[in-house]
């Protein structure tokens, strides 16, 4: 079975909670195993918002949040609500310091473990800059490569020779610095799925009135579905099999301009990063996990 550790930013987009219900499903079915969350952006209802989806759905999982990242633009919407629903994180204060639950995981871990980011870098990028300590030995870069497997990232927008800034890696400058930071000194391999793939791929359709997942996608705003940029990296890292789950792929060297959050990919055919392209119609993608979202 894999291992798995999802970044989110749950912040202002209710994708990460479609992404969620995925992750939640197929861990439930242990299909995989979901070790923990790190809500990598920090408002009031953040952790107690992650916790009450959480308890609504019948899982415990540890949660860590970086309570320095509130200057990120956007707001919450569907948050609150949920909070109403935590069972133990009633508020930030509650949850773990991300970066000791991150090495803690890793740490503890008797195999490597896939890491799926639909926010925010700046906890990876301090992981890797973490120092040797009571929970291990090692430091984060000595960490990630001998525990991590593979980095799956939804973030940039890629096949433009030019450079493109995507919301990931461009909202404030702790985002852009922190992931430039990640393209130079992540070890893993790197997947990257970016804003091209998810923007027309709208699921969340189906999903049953009286769930609370449907009344977290109108709390944001999106009654009638959402684009799927999070759901789908979800799916990818998950399944792990670019073929099946309908994607082809560029092998290459990502880059992050720190000032800027544009990103940059220089080809190479042994290069340890890649990010992804469709060969699918979006309806293969859209009743992929439609079909998989459902309580």
């Amino acid at each position: 079975m894999k291992h798995f550790i999802l970044g989110t930013d749950w912040w202002s987009d209710c994708d990460d909670a479609v992404a969620l219900r995925l992750l939640l499903n197929l861990h439930k079915a242990k299909k995989i195993s979901l070790d923990a969350i790190i809500v990598n952006a920090c408002m009031e209802y953040s952790a107690a918002g992650m916790d009450g989806f959480l308890t609504l759905s019948g899982v415990e999982i540890p949660i860590g949040i970086d309570k320095e990242g509130t200057d990120f633009y956007g707001k919450g919407l569907y948050q609150e609500r949920l909070a109403k629903s935590a069972k133990n994180i009633k508020s930030n204060d509650d949850a773990e310091d991300p970066i000791k639950l991150y090495r803690r995981v890793l740490a503890n871990s008797s195999e490597k473990v896939h890491i799926l980011e639909i926010g925010f870098s700046q906890v990876l990028a301090n992981l890797l800059k973490s120092e040797a300590d009571e929970i291990s030995p090692l430091s984060g870069v000595e960490l990630v490569r001998e525990k991590v497997e593979q980095l799956w990232i939804m973030a940039g927008k890629w096949g433009f020779p030019e450079g493109a800034k995507e919301h990931n890696f461009c909202n404030n400058l702790r985002a852009s610095q922190a992931a430039e930071y990640l393209c130079k000194y992540w070890s893993s391999p790197i997947t990257f799925l970016g804003w091209e793939i998810g923007n027309t791929v709208i699921t969340g359709t189906k999903l049953d009135h009286s769930d609370f997942l449907y009344q977290a996608m109108c709390d944001a705003g999106y009654p009638n579905g959402r684009c799927s940029w999070d759901p789908m990296l979800v799916l990818l890292g998950t399944s792990g099999d670019l073929t099946a789950e309908g994607y082809d792929c560029v092998y290459g060297q990502a880059r992050v301009d720190g000032e800027n959050g544009m990103n940059y990919f220089t080809e190479s055919a042994d290069g340890k990063h890649r990010y992804v392209k469709k060969v699918k119609p979006d309806e293969f993608y859209v009743d992929r996990i439609d079909s998989m979202i459902n309580l």
